[in-house]
């Protein structure tokens, strides 16, 4: 996935409302205001003068100018701030046949409803094969070593995922829950039962019901994201 306009480098100066933030623009110091395209908590990735990368537009139909997608980290690595990439980084992989576990579908259907009141992020099908519902998360925690942690705050929607994921194994179907792991600083991952733990509990029946868990990482830089080598899911 390519960022459609170059990015531009900035200071963090705050996050606040979930959805904006405060910063300076390096080449200018003039101070903007960009939308945060992420719900979540952003543990760790939200400190007063963290360097980060805007996507500027010039939409009339915008209120802001300006859209945060990555945030530099220590050592050379980066972190993706946008949770609707992962989405465009797996349909990208997927049609490419570019996910080793799932490359033998040669369909790709977003959106799909199922369940009770949701729509899967991905339904995949081929000749002879079982069909594969797959949902995809976003992961961008990591507080010790080299693990990414899911979730960063209490998702009971993910829980519900899960749950309605569990179901689709029961019926003989595949079920996939695909973590993306969107910083280069993480080699495995793991439930933040400390966070969540009914996502942690919801995670652990899930996996005992049949569901897939899995996960991979990214290659991130200034021009887009894409989809990275696979990584262990701890139980």
């Amino acid at each position: 996935m390519r960022f459609q306009t170059p990015l531009v480098p900035a200071r963090l100066v705050r996050r606040y409302n979930r959805f904006l933030a405060d910063a300076v623009l390096e080449e200018t110091g003039a101070p903007v205001v960009a939308h945060c395209p992420n719900p979540g908590s952003m543990m760790g990735l939200r400190d007063p003068g963290l360097r980060i990368w805007l996507e500027p537009n010039d939409d009339p139909k915008r209120k802001l100018r300006y859209g945060w997608r990555l945030a530099e980290l220590p050592g050379g690595h980066w972190a993706g701030i946008d949770t609707g990439v992962p989405n465009r980084v797996v349909r990208e992989a997927l049609e490419a046949r570019a996910v080793p576990d799932l490359a033998a579908y040669d369909t790709v259907r977003p959106e799909v409803r199922y369940g009770a009141r949701s729509r899967v992020d991905f339904l995949l099908t081929g000749p002879g094969l079982p069909d594969a519902w797959v949902e995809v998360k976003n992961v961008h925690l990591r507080r010790d070593g080299d693990w990414a942690e899911f979730p960063d705050s209490v998702t009971a929607r993910g829980a519900r995922h899960l749950a309605e994921l569990s179901a689709v194994a029961a019926r003989g179907d595949r079920a996939v829950m695909l973590y993306l792991v969107q910083r280069t600083d993480c080699a495995r991952l793991r439930m933040a039962a400390d966070l969540d733990p009914g996502y942690a509990a919801a995670f652990g029946a899930a996996r005992a019901a049949g569901v897939e868990m899995l996960c991979h990482g990214t290659r991130i830089d200034v021009a887009g994201v894409t989809l990275g080598a696979p990584l262990p899911v701890a139980d």
